[in-house]
């Protein structure tokens, strides 16, 4: 049988990279999944190769398209034979008060931030049903659990990813298919970076004061998170240890929600 295949979405930058490497590392064929300048991917695929002896393709679907995320997964199986993973990571932010929050960004941080994972569980699991076997994950955030001000899209869809995960834990909880999600507080990705800047714009003050400031609200250990921790969660949540974890969250968060 050929190696164990994972599909990661939103793995061109930030946790999903982490996460690409991680289980590239321990043996997985990976289909890379995002945006980004298409040399700079190649060199990300071709240094997956070189590095752990895996393969490594990617696929250019936009997660907004449901279409688009069905032929992705199909790809995924057609070029590797299985789906053995499907992580969930795709996501987008804008932050704006309820009042002022633009419609078209309100649905499109939903369609790639929940819809998304939806469409890429309908299509796996077929294939993961008939393989007898599969690991699905979903990377929601602290946000899944509570809210924050002006991110009222961002924490409605990672809440939303929550349920989801519940309910496709349940629907394959007498098979050796599992899902679960991994939810990260603050990890300082591209993602986050512009939420720094912006708040020392905002506050005037320099970007090492608005970390200080900004892990301090938050997170006490006042320590981002970084992207190889969220790896090693996911990749925990592959493995058989972790078999019978159904419908579960695992919050990487310096603390966040022990508070």
């Amino acid at each position: 049988m050929s190696a164990s295949t994972a599909i990661v979405t939103g793995s061109t930058s930030g946790i999903g990279l982490a996460i690409a490497e991680t289980l590239a590392e321990a043996g997985y064929n990976i289909l890379l999944n995002g945006f980004g300048d298409p040399t700079e991917i190649t060199e990300i695929a071709e240094s997956l190769r070189h590095d752990y002896g895996v393969e490594a393709h990617h696929s250019p679907a936009d997660m907004s398209v449901p279409e688009e995320i069905e032929t992705m997964v199909a790809e995924g199986h057609a070029r590797f034979g299985s789906v053995d993973v499907l992580v969930n990571n795709a996501g987008i932010q804008h932050t704006a008060a309820v009042e002022e929050f633009p419609r078209d960004r309100w649905d499109q941080i939903l369609a790639i931030n929940l819809s998304s994972n939806f469409h890429a569980i309908q299509a796996a699991l077929p294939i993961m049903r008939a393989q007898g076997a599969g690991r699905i994950v979903n990377v929601s955030s602290v946000h899944g659990h509570v809210g924050s001000v002006q991110k009222a899209a961002y924490v409605a869809a990672k809440h939303g990813v929550l349920g989801l995960t519940k309910v496709v834990a349940l629907e394959t909880a007498n098979s050796a298919i599992t899902c679960n999600a991994v939810c990260p507080g603050w990890v300082r990705t591209p993602l986050v970076q512009k939420q720094i800047d912006a708040f020392a714009a905002r506050e005037q003050v320099s970007e090492d004061e608005a970390i200080t400031r900004m892990l301090g609200e938050k997170q006490p250990s006042r320590n981002f998170v970084t992207p190889r921790q969220i790896g090693q969660a996911v990749l925990y949540l592959c493995s058989e240890a972790a078999s019978e974890i159904r419908g579960s969250t695992i919050n990487v968060d310096g603390g966040w929600l022990a508070q």
